[in-house]
């Protein structure tokens, strides 16, 4: 083997370890966040915390009675396709809005935790770039 063929196979070895590693991580956090929705083990943000806006925002997904549950229920399933390695781009196809609402969210309404929500973001991407060649059939003009 030569070097140039050993350096280009412990480059595919670290990319497909630093996808394993940011799919169970990410698949982690939002089985745990999805979880936490329905069994509310973490305590809630204290209210007199957080920005006005941020606060207003999840007083209405409360009051809607179902949106919570669905993006909870979201999270999970998705987080739980990451962990497991199954469906992959379904889960990152299933959590892509949710997290442009956690990015939106903290930057125009609850600046505390952007820098989460630009991890995750980078997490989405960066997963998205790793199974784009399952994405190629779904981007097809029919």
């Amino acid at each position: 083997m030569t070097t140039a063929t050993a350096t280009q196979t412990r480059k595919f070895a670290l990319g497909r370890y630093a996808t394993v590693v940011t799919r169970v991580l990410t698949g982690l956090l939002f089985t745990t966040t999805g979880l936490n929705g329905f069994l509310m083990f973490m305590p809630a943000p204290d209210p007199s915390t957080m920005a006005p806006e941020g606060v207003a925002f999840t007083a209405a997904l409360y009051a809607t009675g179902y949106m919570l549950q669905l993006a909870s229920g979201v999270q999970l399933l998705a987080g739980i396709l990451l962990i497991i390695g199954r469906f992959v781009p379904l889960a990152l196809a299933l959590l892509a809005p949710m997290v442009v609402n956690i990015f939106l969210f903290h930057v125009f309404l609850e600046p505390s935790g952007t820098v989460m929500a630009v991890l995750v973001v980078a997490a989405e991407i960066g997963l998205a770039w790793a199974y784009r060649d399952k994405f190629r059939p779904m981007l097809k003009a029919a």
